[in-house]
């Protein structure tokens, strides 16, 4: 799913594009895509787009007059800017949004359809569609405190979720422990003022550097590689190939869909955490250093 520095590009490519121009045309080709019908989607062609958003992992484009389109790109859905009129596929394109200079095409890859379209008409229902997660780059450390504290959970939990802290998911979360050098099943009630401060520090660093290693690789294009996996990245699907800054092998943990990232030495004193499933599996056999694994 895309995250905090995939939206804020995404934001920025299309602030130089649809800001101030008017939406001239709505083609949609699925009929599971728009959640709404008052006000109806086709109210807002021919209105000026008059304001970008970025909703926890949401994008919003006002149109003025409190009209709100809200999309949620969920987990395989993405943004192309193509020509304008471009002709849409059947499997992948859901929507193309016609612009004076350039069509915006929605595609979604896969066979479970998740992105969602909402449009609303005043302010308060637009608040409805934000989780209202806190911003790290704008709160101060005891209002971080404060609110990763409200419920106690494991650090990788409180970190992905939409409620506690805004725009950061399963890929960011990982880099942000990483740099911290916390364990991802540390109990939130467990940290010390130091490590609080280095954890916001670290949520902070990770993501202004990411924002801008992608808005150098955009330039003055479009968003086209937005993936949550990147060979770039210090642990975030990187199991078994070695930590960048301690060279041992990436470990992980996995539960449904989700798997977590971890270096064992430099976030958890060498020992490596059990996986909910491997680990009943290997009962004794279940390495519990990383030196029994290298």
């Amino acid at each position: 799913m895309p995250e905090l520095p995939d939206i804020a590009i995404y934001l920025e490519a299309l602030e130089r594009r649809v800001l101030g121009q008017a939406l001239q045309q709505i083609r949609l080709r699925s009929p599971f895509l728009v959640r709404t019908y008052d006000p109806p989607i086709e109210s807002l062609e021919g209105k000026t787009i008059e304001e970008l958003r970025r909703l926890g992992k949401r994008i919003a484009f006002g149109f003025g007059n409190d009209l709100w389109l809200v999309l949620h790109l969920m987990i395989a859905a993405r943004l192309h800017w193509k020509s304008p009129g471009a002709k849409l596929t059947p499997k992948r394109d859901l929507a193309a949004f016609d612009f004076e200079g350039g069509s915006l095409v929605l595609t979604e890859a896969g066979t479970k359809k998740r992105a969602s379209i909402h449009v609303v008409a005043t302010e308060e229902h637009l608040a409805i569609h934000d989780p209202g997660g806190l911003d790290v780059f704008s709160a101060d450390l005891d209002r971080f405190i404060e609110v990763m504290t409200r419920r106690n959970h494991t650090l990788k939990r409180a970190m992905t979720d939409p409620y506690l802290l805004s725009g950061i998911g399963n890929a960011y979360s990982d880099e942000i422990l990483h740099r911290a050098r916390l364990s991802p099943i540390k109990w939130t009630s467990r940290l010390t003022r130091e490590e609080w401060s280095r954890l916001l520090e670290a949520a902070r660093s990770t993501l202004t550097d990411w924002i801008e290693r992608l808005r150098s690789e955009m330039g003055d294009g479009f968003p086209k590689k937005v993936t949550a996996f990147r060979k770039e990245m210090a642990v975030h699907g990187r199991f078994g190939l070695p930590c960048p800054d301690c060279g041992a092998p990436i470990q992980r943990i996995r539960y449904a869909d989700n798997e977590t990232n971890y270096c064992a030495r430099c976030q958890c004193g060498g020992k490596i955490l059990a996986d909910r499933s491997l680990s009943r599996l290997l009962k004794d056999d279940w390495p519990r250093n990383i030196d029994e694994v290298e």
